[in-house]
């Protein structure tokens, strides 16, 4: 039987994509969707910054993510199939919502390259 760092180290081997996020100036993590390339174990990822998935095109975003306790915004985003996760439903302790607001967008799309305010 496969042991949880085999079965991990395996889909590693199986991804085309890998997130490498970083921190900019402004103190915000800068996620950038990468080709990998080769991967050793779960220890060591190369990964190619010249190429991004979904036909070449990316969008990252830094902003602010707000955790909300409101029980209606809780039980409206509710899906079926998070309980799976949170077998007490909309009113499990362990169930939350996080709303991000970007403040920042980089585009890498058509070739182009575009960082600015949002």
């Amino acid at each position: 039987m496969e042991t949880m760092r085999e079965k991990a180290a395996q889909m590693l081997r199986e991804s085309e994509v890998v997130v490498l996020a970083s921190v900019n100036k402004e103190g915000y993590p800068r996620p950038v969707p990468m080709s990998m390339v080769k991967s050793e174990d779960i220890s060591t990822v190369w990964m190619s910054t010249g190429s991004f998935h979904a036909q070449g095109n990316s969008v990252c975003m830094t902003g602010d993510v707000e955790v909300i306790t409101d029980q209606n915004v809780k039980q409206e985003l509710w899906q079926d199939w998070f309980i799976n996760h949170f077998p007490g439903g909309p009113t499990d302790p362990n169930y939350v919502i996080l709303k991000f607001t970007a403040n920042h967008a980089t585009y890498w799309i058509d070739g182009k390259f575009i960082h600015k305010k949002v």
